[in-house]
């Protein structure tokens, strides 16, 4: 009873103090169920040598251009897992596991249209943050179960990772013999990468490999759930009705602005001018002009 008491009196003053800051704009303090990020980092990776997997059609044309270039990278699956650190209370080990989808315009001969060769490669990391203690089991009622009278499985307050990253940057890409390569080749890829492509079978007898450097940022974010007071201005109501426009096509596209600068480019402005300028051509003429 002590502790709850203590604690209600702590919430009542925390919404006292919110409230009455900020000129009384807020109108009062809210507890929300909602998710905490306890630690984040940024990464900036440079991916070198990666060995690209082709299947059997992709392998072909890679065998049989006189040159590839990669056009295309995207993360197009992540794979993440946390682990508690041993003797270190409330840091976790997140292992992430990126999955990339690459395209390669590969040309058989000089002067011929390039096909596209579809390849996928994988990079994996980890790091350390912290998250918190608590494992507390969270029960939820379900209306669907209430006719059959179904236990509720619980949910569980363990923290989780969120990782951002945008498409990798391309660096470099190199075709070597086979022979010539000792990076081992990763055949095991999630089916949900796989379900997409129409080239599934694996290759066999590749003469070629590709391997490829890749830029990649990425940020990773440990969050939990709690309960926390934050102040609360007002419900969103929405301020603009939604416009249901059936007017005529040709109305519409006459209220369009003409593109002037389709037609006419901008010219460049003395702001975004930049000069290259020799420092040591510069720094003689100033003495000159000193001397």
């Amino acid at each position: 009873m002590k502790l709850t008491s203590n604690i209600l009196q702590r919430s009542f003053f925390m919404a006292n103090t919110i409230i009455n800051a900020g000129e009384n704009r807020i109108n009062e303090a809210v507890c929300v169920d909602t998710k905490r990020i306890y630690d984040s980092c940024v990464s900036k990776d440079c991916l070198e040598d990666l060995r690209v997997t082709f299947f059997s059609r992709s392998q072909r044309l890679i065998d049989e251009a006189v040159s590839v270039k990669c056009r295309e990278c995207e993360v197009v699956s992540v794979s993440i897992d946390v682990d508690e650190v041993p003797f270190n209370r409330g840091y976790y080990a997140v292992d992430i596991t990126f999955y990339f989808r690459l395209e390669f315009d590969t040309y058989s001969a000089p002067c011929t249209t390039p096909e596209v060769a579809v390849g996928y490669a994988q990079f994996t990391k980890k790091c350390i943050l912290y998250g918190s203690d608590g494992n507390v089991k969270v029960f939820t009622s379900n209306p669907a179960c209430d006719a059959t009278d179904c236990p509720e499985a619980p949910s569980y307050t363990n923290p989780t990772a969120k990782v951002q990253a945008v498409d990798p940057v391309i660096l470099a890409c190199d075709v070597i013999d086979l022979c010539d390569c000792c990076i081992p080749l990763c055949t095991s890829f999630p089916q949900s990468i796989l379900q997409n492509s129409q080239d599934t079978v694996p290759s066999a007898g590749a003469t070629k490999a590709v391997l490829v450097t890749l830029g990649l940022f990425s940020i990773v974010q440990m969050e939990r759930d709690v309960q926390i007071l934050i102040p609360a201005y007002d419900y969103c109501i929405p301020q603009r009705e939604c416009e249901c426009n059936t007017q005529n096509p040709c109305d519409t596209f006459q209220n369009i602005d003409f593109p002037v600068d389709e037609f006419f480019p901008p010219e460049r402005t003395d702001s975004n001018a930049s000069c290259c300028c020799n420092t040591d051509d510069t720094d003689a003429d100033s003495a000159k002009e000193n001397s």
